[in-house]
């Protein structure tokens, strides 16, 4: 029963994701701003409107590295029935499978022959990002079968959209055939805030596992006051650190404040152990994240009330014009000191357009751009539908008049005149023949009575 319940909770969370995806106010644009980043992959996002501010490579393959146990989270959540109380047993054989392979560890190790709660496996996993505690949370969901768990992910990377992701393993260790984007991992990632204790869990800096004495360090110095120094940013929440040679350091976080959220996702930020360690998707972050909160603010950039262009309106009498507002209201993040230079309209419109019209009949669009003042670039910030801003009735007489008008030069009434004149033209023809041969007879009849 619990289990059907996730699963329709998670069916409504999808959908809730879809329905704001499909009524967002504005799509993906990239603000210029002066942050030096070291991450080659940047994704960062207005939780509030759906609405990307900035992106560099999104879509170019990256390793994830512990990034991976964001979605290891997801399907292990919603094939638990009850992560509180569910006790999982902790196997030498499951933890054996990581010897050798440096893995991050929780304190899992400790319990073997005992059993865990799900709830303390996934701090384990989430907090010091434990590839033990998330190997065991991947053998008890699938039945002892690792890859079963691992087919789990793919689907629902596949069921969230993600177009250029697999997975190989439940923990992020490297394999040439493991790699997402930033974009892919942003899906995943808001994904799994919808669902419950993700954010509590991710946002914890340490835990203490039942029976432990030694608790659970956050390898996210953003969201540590204590130990994450330097690094540390007040206003960043979660997510998950993920750091391997070939990947580089990875980071998914959000921060909010103000009434405004991001969420970011960084990939392959130089590292490697040994020779070069520094903490760049710390320092990425909280320098976008400053940026963002202080650069960018929700406006209005287009409203109903506001006329934008005028159409030509053909059959109305007495009037020849109506004017075209926007469908919606429209807001949008974009910079503080955005000005009437940065916005550009254009519209698409008809020509003109045959009356009666309803007020806010959908007659064309109006696509707003954001220009770069420095190289001139345009992007798209929205479009949205113009419609009339009044009623227009069609006249009775000047829709007969161009009825007619139009049955004139219409192609088939010109070939059924055609054909007519062609009809009467081998008719005289024919008559005239007929008129020739009648008078030829007569005369030949006066000539043989002689």
């Amino acid at each position: 029963m619990k289990r059907t319940f996730r699963k329709l909770l998670s069916l409504a969370c999808l959908i809730c994701i879809a329905l704001t995806v499909s009524i967002q106010t504005a799509g993906a644009i990239s603000y210029p701003n002066d942050v030096k980043t070291t991450s080659k992959s940047i994704f960062l996002v207005n939780m509030d409107s759906d609405q990307v501010v900035f992106e560099k490579n999104a879509d170019e393959k990256k390793y994830p590295a512990s990034t991976t146990k964001i979605m290891t989270y997801i399907v292990a959540y919603e094939h638990i029935d009850d992560i509180d109380n569910t006790k999982i047993e902790i196997k030498q054989s499951v933890l054996d499978e990581l010897e050798g392979t440096g893995s991050s560890l929780a304190n899992v190790a400790e319990h073997v022959g005992e059993k865990m709660s799900a709830i303390d496996l996934l701090y384990s996993m989430m907090v010091p990002s434990g590839n033990d505690a998330a190997m065991v949370l991947a053998d008890y969901v699938g039945n002892g079968n690792i890859d079963a768990f691992v087919d789990m992910m793919n689907e629902k990377a596949e069921e969230l959209g993600c177009e250029n992701t697999h997975f190989q393993n439940p923990d992020g260790l490297h394999n040439e055939d493991h790699y997402t984007t930033a974009r892919d991992l942003y899906k995943i990632s808001s994904y799994a805030l919808t669902l419950p204790k993700f954010a509590e869990i991710s946002n914890t800096d340490s835990y203490y596992c039942e029976g432990d004495t030694v608790p659970l360090i956050t390898t996210n110095y953003l969201i540590d006051s204590y130990r994450g120094g330097e690094y540390y940013y007040m206003y960043a929440k979660g997510i998950k650190t993920g750091t391997t040679d070939q990947a580089g350091r990875c980071l998914v976080t959000t921060a909010s404040a103000d009434g405004y959220s991001y969420l970011l996702v960084l990939l392959d930020s130089p590292y490697k152990e040994g020779e070069y360690e520094e903490y760049g998707t710390f320092t990425d972050a909280a320098d976008l994240f400053r940026w963002a909160l202080t650069s960018l603010e929700l406006q209005t950039i287009a409203t109903s009330e506001t006329p934008v262009c005028e159409q030509k309106v053909n059959l109305a009498w007495g009037k020849d014009k109506v004017l075209l507002v926007p469908q919606n209201n429209l807001s949008a993040i974009v910079p503080k000191e955005i000005d009437d230079e940065n916005l550009i309209i254009e519209t698409d419109v008809p020509e003109s357009i045959d009356a009666p019209l309803d007020k806010d009949t959908v007659v064309g669009t109006e696509t707003i751009y954001f220009k770069d003042s420095k190289t001139g670039e345009k992007q798209v910030i929205a479009t949205v539908n113009l419609v009339s801003s009044e009623k227009v009735d069609r006249s009775g007489i000047l829709f007969v008049l161009n009825v007619i008008g139009t049955l004139f030069q219409s192609y088939w009434f010109l070939m059924v005149i055609a054909i007519i004149v062609l009809i009467l033209l081998i008719y005289f023809v024919i008559a005239k023949i007929h008129n020739s041969r009648s008078k030829k007879r007569k005369k030949v009849k006066r000539y043989r009575n002689l």
